[in-house]
């Protein structure tokens, strides 16, 4: 299980009532959501510096997530994420949303970097993958 510590980047996202299921939780796709705003965040934190070219050309190809606690409004969540992986082209993130010390949900991502004209993944450029180094465990 990931702890507050295991994360190098954080930010604060709040719940809305409209992320609630029937139940008066949470849902899975609002949480989902969260974890999006996290690598968001991530990206302009510690790519923002190589252009604003640099935070296009990833796409998604594999997200994982675990629900840990069930989650209510009103309140805030904090999205922390940290890089686990460097690839040749892609790289992976792990998450957790915490409120408080309480773990909710914890994600793995495998994003790919690629050329948005061509479509083709491509390998990470140097600077993008100490970028990268920075931000891992």
């Amino acid at each position: 299980m990931w702890t507050r510590s295991d994360f190098s980047t954080w930010t604060e996202v709040s719940i809305r009532y409209r992320d609630l299921d029937p139940n008066g939780h949470v849902n899975n796709g609002s949480i989902n959501q969260f974890f999006e705003d996290g690598r968001v965040h991530f990206r302009e934190e510690r790519m923002g510096h190589l252009g604003k070219e640099i935070l296009t050309g990833f796409a998604v190809v594999h997200f994982d997530a675990d629900y840990h606690a069930p989650l209510s409004y009103p309140g805030k969540v904090d999205v922390g994420t940290v890089v686990i992986n460097i690839g040749t082209t892609s790289y992976g993130l792990g998450q957790g949303i915490f409120q408080e010390a309480r773990c909710i949900s914890t994600a793995k991502v495998i994003s790919v970097y690629f050329d948005p004209v061509t479509g083709t993944k491509q390998a990470l450029p140097g600077d993008l993958r100490e970028a990268l180094s920075g931000a891992s465990l």
